[in-house]
């Protein structure tokens, strides 16, 4: 998937608190790495969740939205209630709930 995304022009930026080792020796350079939970957002298109590591359950999210190029979330874990995403104005899609989507 990885390879696809990057031959498609994107670029993907990684961060995980506990595993960022094992993801470069598997990925290696094809993807970025960020120092922390918040660099990882500088400039996002949009910020997908694939771990539910507690450093991520409670978010700065005015800090997120001011990184962020666009404020849209594809959480995989379902971390975030959907009535404080909606009123947070984020695009939230999560796996198996509603979608919050803002204009």
């Amino acid at each position: 998937m990885i390879d696809e995304l990057t031959k498609a022009g994107a670029e993907v930026v990684a961060y995980d608190p506990e595993a960022m080792e094992n993801v470069k020796r598997l990925v290696g350079d094809k993807i970025s790495y960020a120092a922390n939970e918040y660099e990882v957002l500088e400039n996002a298109d949009a910020l997908l969740i694939c771990t539910e590591w507690g450093i991520f359950r409670n978010p700065d999210f005015n800090k997120m939205k001011n990184l962020m190029k666009d404020h849209v979330i594809f959480d995989g874990r379902n971390l975030y209630e959907m009535d404080e995403m909606t009123m947070r104005g984020f695009y939230y899609a999560s796996i198996g709930r509603n979608l919050i989507q803002q204009s």
